[in-house]
């Protein structure tokens, strides 16, 4: 497994966590601090932590406009009704997708696919996809 996937899983562990304390005001002061004590309980290995850093800073500093685009292309589906774990991985590859120029939409959504495979029940790589391919092609419009 790369090391990039593994920073994003760490970051879908972190985001989980955080999401169902209900990303309180403030949560992403102190993010890297937090981020670390993270990593030290859950062995996140130290070459994917710098990686995981920027995408939860990137998510957390987007986070209101990334959650405007997933409600967008989610077609009948209100951003709360989304699974959790479904509803980070579309946070981090709708980030990536947006701002990380580095790396293709295509490579996010393959990234988000498999880690939902891993992750999450059996109808959510094709939910991911689907999703994350609206995404891309109404971003790609504009």
């Amino acid at each position: 497994m790369s090391i990039r996937r593994n920073s994003r899983e760490a970051v879908l562990q972190f985001l989980f966590q955080d999401d169902f304390k209900g990303f309180e005001k403030g949560c992403d002061q102190n993010l890297a601090h937090r981020f670390t004590d993270f990593c030290t309980l859950y062995d996140v290995q130290k070459k994917a932590r710098s990686y995981a850093v920027e995408l939860l800073e990137g998510v957390y500093a987007e986070r209101l406009s990334i959650d405007e685009i997933i409600g967008k292309y989610a077609s009948n589906w209100r951003l709360e009704r989304i699974d959790v774990t479904d509803r980070n991985i579309l946070r981090i590859a709708v980030y990536e997708m947006i701002h990380r120029k580095d790396i293709p939409p295509e490579v996010s959504i393959n990234e988000a696919v498999e880690i939902a495979k891993r992750f999450c029940a059996n109808d959510s790589p094709a939910f991911v996809n689907g999703i994350l391919d609206a995404v891309k092609t109404g971003v790609s419009k504009q």
